[in-house]
C-alpha cells in the first residue's frame, strides 16, 4: 500500500507537538523570566508606575502583565436626587504577554478605559511570537507601541480623523468613521 505523503504529513504533525513541548520549558525556563524583568526595567528607566505581575492559575497558559494601574478620571457622576457624586474610575492600560496553547505568545495591548464611560476596547494584538523569537529589543518596541496607544488615547481630540481602532469610547456626535467618509465624498 503506497501512503504517498502520509509520513511526511505525520511527521510534521510530530514535530509540531515537540515543539509545544520545547515552547512551554523555554517559557518557564528563560522567556518568563526575561519579560519579567526587562518590563521592571522599562517601567524603572521611564519612571512609570505600573506593576509586572504574572497570571499562573492555569498551566501553560500563564501571562506576565505589565499593568499602569488604574486612577481617578477626573469625572464624577452627580446621583440624581443628592449631593452625592460617584467618581468614574480609569483603567490606565496594560501589555500583556499571553502563552498560547501551543506554547507560542500572543502580545496585546488594553487601551485605557474609564469605567462607566463606554466600552472598553478588546485586547489589540501586536503578533504572535515563537519563544525564540521575543528578546528584550522586541519587548522595547512593544513598549513603545503601548506608549504611543496610550498617548493617543489620553490626547483623543477631533484633529485627527477618528477611527473605531484608535480610540476606547464613541466620540459623543455626529462623527464616526461612516459620517467622515461620507463627509469627505460629499465635499469633492
Amino acid at each position: 500500500m503506497d501512503f504517498g505523503t502520509l509520513q511526511v504529513k505525520a511527521n510534521a504533525y510530530k514535530t509540531v507537538l515537540n515543539n509545544t513541548v520545547h515552547y512551554r520549558s523555554e517559557w518557564n525556563r528563560l522567556i518568563k523570566p526575561m519579560i519579567h524583568s526587562t518590563l521592571n526595567d522599562i517601567l524603572k528607566a521611564c519612571e512609570l508606575k505600573g506593576e509586572v505581575k504574572n497570571q499562573d492559575n492555569i498551566e501553560n497558559l500563564e501571562a506576565v502583565i505589565l499593568d499602569l494601574g488604574k486612577s481617578s478620571s477626573g469625572i464624577s457622576e452627580n446621583l440624581e436626587g443628592s449631593d452625592v457624586k460617584r467618581t468614574m474610575v480609569k483603567s490606565n492600560g496594560a501589555i500583556i504577554y499571553q502563552q498560547l496553547f501551543n506554547g507560542k505568545i500572543m502580545v496585546m495591548l488594553m487601551s485605557p478605559y474609564i469605567e462607566g464611560y463606554g466600552e472598553p476596547k478588546p485586547p489589540k494584538t501586536l503578533e504572535i511570537l515563537r519563544p525564540d523569537e521575543l528578546n528584550k529589543p522586541f519587548i522595547l518596541r512593544h513598549f513603545e507601541l503601548f506608549l504611543k496607544d496610550i498617548t493617543e488615547w489620553e490626547d483623543f481630540d477631533d484633529d485627527q480623523p477618528t477611527t473605531k481602532s484608535n480610540i476606547g469610547f464613541n466620540p459623543i456626535g455626529y462623527h464616526t468613521e461612516e459620517h467622515i467618509q461620507a463627509d469627505s465624498v460629499l465635499e469633492k
